[in-house]
């Protein structure tokens, strides 16, 4: 644990709101999770943050969801679901190309294409 997230853990009177990063200290999570709960509904900022802009959570609202194992629930498997999805896609995308070229020269049987006629009439072999 570093310095800065142990010394906001151990403060007497936490701030009204958070930002992203101590959302996350608070709610035991990575603050990289935060953005992911987010997006899945389960957690929302205060006002109408942009959306490259900072977004703050109540800290009232964050005890709440603290003590709420439910809650905390949902949102551990949102994290899971998000990245088995993140993966999959990965380990696809690494793996498609390859196996799409060689299952379509396999399935079709490809032949050398023969090109335009050349100046002789015979095909060209590209």
């Amino acid at each position: 644990m570093n310095n800065e997230k142990r010394e906001f853990l151990n403060l007497k009177n936490i701030p009204a709101r958070l930002e992203m990063q101590e959302a996350g200290w608070y709610l035991g999570f990575a603050p990289h999770a935060i953005p992911i709960l987010i997006s899945a509904g389960l957690l929302k900022p205060l006002g109408r943050p942009a959306a490259n802009g900072v977004k703050y959570f109540a800290t009232a609202t964050l005890a709440e969801l603290r003590e709420d194992t439910q809650w905390l629930a949902r949102a551990s498997d949102a994290l899971t679901r998000y990245w088995q999805n993140k993966n999959a896609r990965k380990a696809q995308s690494c793996h498609e190309p390859a196996s799409r070229t060689v299952s379509r020269s396999v399935a079709l049987g490809d032949q050398p294409r023969q090109g335009p006629a050349t100046e002789t009439g015979a095909p060209a072999n590209v």
